[in-house]
């Protein structure tokens, strides 16, 4: 019988040793430790606001770049012959001035000449077309626009309009929608009536 008790006691021992009982305090939490707690969660939150907002405007300033780079591409693609194109129109000024002081005697002696100048200056045409420039050549008569004509004198002539172009000196070229050179003309200031100012 106290064999039975023994393994008894030893069987509480163990049961005794494996589950310690403990009564819940729930009063023990440190309210120190809390509020570290709470300020650690706050400087997070605060370090994951600046961190969403850096990426955010460093997401905005790569879009901004690429359309920068995007937009200087297709400019580098329609303008970037603009200098050589304005060195060029030089040369076809002077084609331009030399076949228009030519005379019929000079056209008969070496017409051969006169058309390979002509051909010439037709073909500096077409490759300034293929380059999207394009020549300024205002009429008589037609009105002055200031976005795409250089007024060079103004006089007065009769019959015509104030701010009707009288002459044209020299054309001007525009590259897509850039004005590359303007052309240069004469502006009409009206025809002053003499009888005016005889009546004065």
């Amino acid at each position: 019988m106290s064999e039975h008790k023994d393994e008894a006691m030893d069987k509480d021992t163990e049961l005794s040793e494996e589950t310690p009982f403990e009564p819940a305090n729930f009063d023990d939490t440190d309210p120190l430790a809390l509020d570290d707690e709470m300020d650690e969660l706050n400087r997070l939150i605060v370090e994951r606001n600046e961190l969403q907002d850096r990426l955010m405007r460093a997401l905005a300033e790569a879009e901004n770049t690429r359309k920068r780079g995007e937009r200087d591409r297709r400019d580098a693609e329609t303008y970037g012959g603009s200098k050589l194109a304005r060195d060029l129109m030089s040369v076809y000024d002077n084609i331009t001035r030399a076949l228009e002081t030519v005379t019929e005697e000079q056209r008969e002696q070496a017409s051969a000449l006169i058309d390979g100048i002509e051909l010439t200056r037709r073909e500096l045409l077409n490759t300034f077309t293929k380059h999207k420039i394009e020549r300024i050549a205002p009429k008589e008569g037609d009105k002055f626009d200031p976005k795409l004509h250089q007024a060079m004198f103004e006089a007065p002539l009769p019959g015509t309009q104030a701010g009707s172009i009288i002459q044209l000196m020299s054309e001007g070229f525009v590259m897509a929608d850039r004005l590359l050179r303007p052309a240069q003309v004469g502006v009409s200031s009206g025809f002053a009536d003499p009888s005016d100012s005889e009546s004065d």
